[in-house]
């Protein structure tokens, strides 16, 4: 890698796996196809949890989750039953690369990198992502570049809804976001200065969830022939059209990087995680729930309750402990104890085939040197994430064919993508597999600017 300071540009496929991107329709994308014969590419190993809050704020900060203090997108609060706070933008505490080179002089143009609302000042320009509320919000900086975006590019969109059983609308929606946002991107790259330019397509995630059973023929869900069975191709080749236009804007002396959170396989089902609580004798409820209740609106009885979970791409099991909830049963000299049980109940568990499942549970201490904010007291991934976890109560059985707050049929994976291309040089090497907390330093390292000693990751060498 050369000495002389280079521009940055990291391209974020959200959902980016290493099968569609390197093997399915690698032979599709000539400009994908490009950057990995030319570049350097592998698969980049996420973080704990392996979803997209944190995963691009751990890519960003080459922080962990526990150093963050972010497990998802919600988190409990204050050791309540039922009040939570939502990820934002200031909860970051850490520096992310565009603070570092700012401290240089370096200018950045930032776009879709979640948790960035509400919108802070940055050296260069910020595009806000999809937990903006909606576009009459302040979701830019500075805030005057909202109606330049809106003069020049359009209306612009967040996100799109894709859990919702019209396909044909949302593949109407979905590429009419990327479409705006690859439109934005360009707008910015062309007419504002910077120095390092990263961003994120949201629109990759949305079309793995709402259209894998369609592509994927492991899908328990698969059917041959069907309407969709195309559409991820051509939506990916559709990314590599605009990724080559993004190519064609930049010089020799710029970097392009391709990089995705997380990576995403077949749903196989889901588990209730309360439900399955309740079937361990860890959960009383005082009168029964009915279909779909969230927990909060249940009447649970917490005087005889041990543990709780919250659902998502993995489930967050919460002990009931005396002195810390407001009603605590469990002593704390028990606590070590009823939890190493607990893991164990929860990992005896077979699917709704009586099959056994290989659930993965870690303790928050064993992932995180540091742990902050309000962490779980159990992480748990069922079936190694093929499982998705439901929060939700008030069923006959544990197990969901179908997710409970909308149509998915896919879940996280634990590998997404990274593909590091030069102009200058062709190297086509598959340095395996590299940890998603090593894009920062890198980052960096191509920018030529001093790489903090407390950042977690390690540089990748190409």
């Amino acid at each position: 890698m050369s000495k002389i300071n280079k521009k940055l540009v990291i391209i974020g496929l959200d959902c980016a796996t290493p099968k569609t991107l390197f093997e399915d329709f690698l032979d599709d994308c000539p400009n994908i196809k490009k950057m990995v014969k030319s570049g350097v590419h592998g698969k980049l190993r996420t973080c704990n949890p392996p979803i997209t809050i944190p995963a691009w704020m751990v890519m960003s900060t080459s922080k962990k989750a526990g150093t963050l203090g972010l497990y998802g997108f919600r988190h409990r609060k204050e050791n309540s039953y039922d009040d939570y706070w939502i990820a934002t933008s200031y909860k970051i505490k850490d520096p992310k690369v565009w603070d570092i080179i700012a401290e240089n002089g370096l200018k950045s143009c930032i776009l879709g990198i979640p948790p960035t609302f509400p919108v802070q000042p940055i050296n260069g320009c910020l595009v806000s992502c999809f937990i903006t509320p909606d576009i009459t919000s302040n979701f830019t900086y500075p805030p005057e570049l909202k109606e330049e975006i809106k003069e020049h590019v359009g209306t612009y969109i967040l996100d799109a809804n894709f859990r919702v059983e019209d396909k044909n609308l949302l593949l109407k929606e979905i590429y009419e976001m990327t479409r705006v946002q690859f439109k934005t991107v360009k707008y910015l790259m062309l007419n504002k200065e910077w120095d390092y330019f990263k961003f994120v397509i949201i629109g990759l995630d949305r079309f793995h969830h709402a259209f894998w059973k369609y592509y994927d023929k492991t899908h328990m869900k698969y059917k041959p022939e069907n309407e969709f069975e195309g559409e991820m191709k051509k939506f990916y080749q559709y990314l590599d059209l605009e990724i080559g236009e993004i190519l064609d804007l930049i010089d020799e002396n710029t970097i392009a990087m391709i990089v995705s959170d997380h990576g995403a396989k077949a749903m196989k089902g889901l588990v209730c995680i309360n439900m399955a609580l309740e079937s361990l004798g860890l959960l009383k409820f005082k009168t029964k729930p009915k279909p779909r209740t969230r927990l909060a609106d249940a009447d649970v009885d917490w005087d005889k309750t041990y543990a709780w979970g919250w659902g998502g791409y993995y489930a967050r099991v919460f002990l009931n402990l005396k002195g810390r909830e407001p009603h605590g049963i469990i002593r704390k000299k028990d606590y070590e104890k009823l939890r190493d049980q607990i893991i164990k109940k929860l990992k005896s568990i077979k699917d709704n085939n009586g099959n056994p499942m290989n659930t993965i549970i870690y303790k928050p201490e064993q992932l995180y040197e540091v742990i902050r904010g309000d962490a779980p007291d159990l992480m748990v991934y069922f079936d190694n994430l093929n499982w998705r976890s439901a929060g939700t109560v008030g069923y006959e059985s544990m197990y969901l064919d179908e997710n409970d707050t909308g149509p998915d049929d896919a879940v996280h994976d634990w590998d997404g993508v990274y593909i590091i291309f030069n102009p200058k040089s062709k190297s086509g090497k598959n340095l395996g597999v590299k940890s998603i907390l090593d894009i920062a330093p890198t980052s960096l390292k191509i920018l030529g600017v001093d790489i903090p000693k407390d950042m977690e990751g390690s540089i990748i060498n190409f």
